[in-house]
């Protein structure tokens, strides 16, 4: 029982992100429609969803703040209401800034608060050491299963009932976020509280020491690819389908594909993180993304490539995350765990932000994403070097093989 009870608030928040992740993770199959009724154009709206990248990923870091000084139940509350909101407006709009206000403000700021950063941050702080990689990946693993879960349903219900009816549907699966954030109502340890007299002046001396530390910049800049690569992906996949003249459910398909091959990225890199030091997880991770991407450029574009493409993307997609909030646990501590991770959030979403703008401008001035895959390629091989000069220490041997 007591295992059992410990287990109550990762569960919790891999939950909640089921829903804030699963159903953002979907956008990318209602550009097609949104471009048909609105003759906004590709570039238009792939600006909005890229405008969302960024947003999502500024706001982590501010709300991650306010979770640290106040606990994330009521980030997560407001979090819901806004993300709800954005969705629910979006199929009102008939102007580009209106599609950003709502799709890249609205929206993207409610997903933030609701986000990695805050559930990961929250979590840690009440969990050992050695438990916070899997502990992580787990939470990680809800958003992927969110992924697995909305893709599909978001198809269906676009294709029987309209993307209308998908999208405000999709609002109002947001709102369950509300009574799961109940749980998070706990605060941290008195222990952890204690580490500083101020925690807004501990808080701004944990950022300037972060900002000197080279490792911390390291480990940002190999997760501003991983942002750039995910945004491109779950943004443009169905629109490379569409090209490729395959039918938009392998689109869903593979979206779900991802979703559910990184319920297993997530949970193992998270074991593995407890086994062998986490720089080298990470070198290894964009590694195998780079030579994915190759190997997907170079195989036929039929659906069984698009499915095999999407189960080798999906056992690396977010599973750079657990190894990245261990290692900024290793080198800062878990007291302002949220923010520092929203830190990072914020550079991966910077990377998101091009990764999705860019794919737009790219298919609209040459027809098709042939420079980007190159530049994602290029791409996630510098991230795999950029992370081996991160201060981490040898695990001990004991813990190796624990």
């Amino acid at each position: 029982m007591r295992h059992l009870k410990s287990w109550s608030l990762p569960i919790t928040a891999a939950l909640i992100l089921l829903v804030t992740m699963g159903g953002r993770q979907t956008i990318g199959l209602f550009v097609a429609p949104l471009d048909h009724a609105t003759g906004l154009g590709i570039v238009s709206i792939s600006l909005a969803i890229a405008v969302g990248q960024l947003v999502w990923g500024l706001a982590q870091p501010v709300f991650g703040a306010v979770a640290d000084r106040f606990g994330p139940a009521r980030v997560i509350a407001v979090g819901g209401l806004l993300l709800a909101a954005g969705l629910g407006l979006t199929p009102f709009v008939r102007s580009e800034w209106a599609l950003v206000g709502t799709l890249g403000i609205v929206s993207a700021f409610g997903a933030g608060a609701g986000s990695l950063s805050i559930l990961i941050g929250a979590v840690a702080q009440r969990v050992a050491p050695e438990r916070r990689s899997f502990t992580a990946g787990f939470i990680n693993a809800g958003g992927s299963l969110g992924q697995f879960v909305f893709a599909p349903l978001v198809e269906i219900v676009i294709a029987g009932f309209g993307w209308v009816t998908a999208m405000l549907a999709l609002a109002a699966a947001m709102l369950t976020t509300l009574p799961l954030a109940l749980p998070m109502r706990r605060r941290e340890p008195a222990a952890a509280r204690a580490t500083a007299i101020d925690p807004g002046a501990g808080l701004w001396r944990q950022l300037a020491a972060a900002a000197r530390e080279p490792s911390y910049w390291w480990l940002n800049l190999g997760f501003f690819t991983c942002g750039f690569h995910v945004a491109f992906l779950v943004t443009h996949l169905p629109g490379e389908v569409r090209l490729c003249g395959l039918s938009p459910s392998i689109a869903a398909h593979s979206l779900a594909i991802i979703g559910l091959a990184n319920v297993a990225g997530s949970l193992g890199v998270g074991w593995l993180g407890a086994r062998y030091r986490m720089k080298h997880l990470l070198f290894w991770i964009y590694l195998l993304r780079a030579t994915a991407v190759l190997c997907y450029m170079a195989a036929p574009k039929t659906a069984a490539t698009f499915y095999v493409f999407a189960t080798a993307l999906g056992l690396t997609w977010l599973a750079t995350l657990p190894p990245t909030a261990g290692i900024i646990g290793k080198l800062f501590g878990v007291r302002y765990l949220s923010t520092l991770i929203g830190v990072s959030l914020a550079t991966h979403q910077l990377g998101g932000f091009y990764g999705a703008w860019l794919a737009g401008l790219a298919v609209a001035h040459f027809g098709d994403y042939t420079l980007m895959w190159y530049a994602d390629a290029l791409l996630a091989t510098l991230a795999a070097l950029a992370n081996l000069p991160i201060r981490e220490a040898r695990l001990a041997p004991a813990a190796a093989l624990a």
